[in-house]
């Protein structure tokens, strides 16, 4: 099973932050501290994958990476999942990341993390493999891009709230509102 996934810039930044069983968030930045210093000291030219360090299980978790470019993926398992199977996860994952947002980079991971998490909760969810197949990831990226479209985005979101409040049947607005003593004058407001 898949314990978290992790995704760094090569200075340590944390991009992707995605932890499938419980950690207190201070615990979290410690084991995000300690994967970037595992992985990171590691030569480009030795296995991608390594035990894991003292605060996410030690020997009985493994870290499985790669690094592409400027960041590192990182992925934490237990010994039940294959490490090879986990290295092809990745580069199933990165290359639909790359054909989603045409040579990926790390800015589209900043700038795009809704459709980041959406991908990923394509590949992954709660710590299971859903899906390898990287045409039928695309398409289902493709229909959430078509159904927000059809939808007008969020940024169309206060528009269709007026005119649903326009559309609703209220009786006229009361002028005066009386609780106990309190007498309270409403203004006139202006149709919209």
């Amino acid at each position: 099973m898949i314990k978290a996934i992790l995704i760094f810039n090569n200075h340590g930044k944390p991009r992707l932050i995605r932890f499938y069983e419980y950690f207190a968030e201070d615990l979290q930045q410690q084991i995000i501290r300690e994967t970037f210093h595992l992985v990171s000291k590691r030569d480009d030219n030795v296995c991608n994958f390594l035990e894991g360090g003292s605060l996410i299980g030690g020997s009985d978790y493994k870290l499985i990476y790669r690094h592409y470019a400027t960041l590192y993926f990182v992925f934490c398992v237990d010994s039940s999942e294959s490490e090879l199977g986990i290295l092809d996860l990745i580069q199933v994952f990165v290359e639909t990341l790359d054909k989603c947002f045409e040579n990926v980079c790390e800015l589209d991971l900043i700038f795009h993390m809704d459709k980041v998490h959406y991908i990923l909760q394509e590949v992954v969810m709660g710590g299971m493999v859903l899906e390898t197949n990287m045409n039928e990831i695309v398409g289902q990226v493709e229909l959430q891009n078509r159904m927000e479209k059809s939808e007008g985005g969020f940024s169309a979101a206060p528009a269709r709230a007026v005119s649903a409040v326009k559309n609703m049947n209220l009786p006229e607005m009361p002028r005066n509102i009386n609780i106990g003593d309190i007498n309270i004058k409403v203004p006139t407001l202006s149709p919209f």
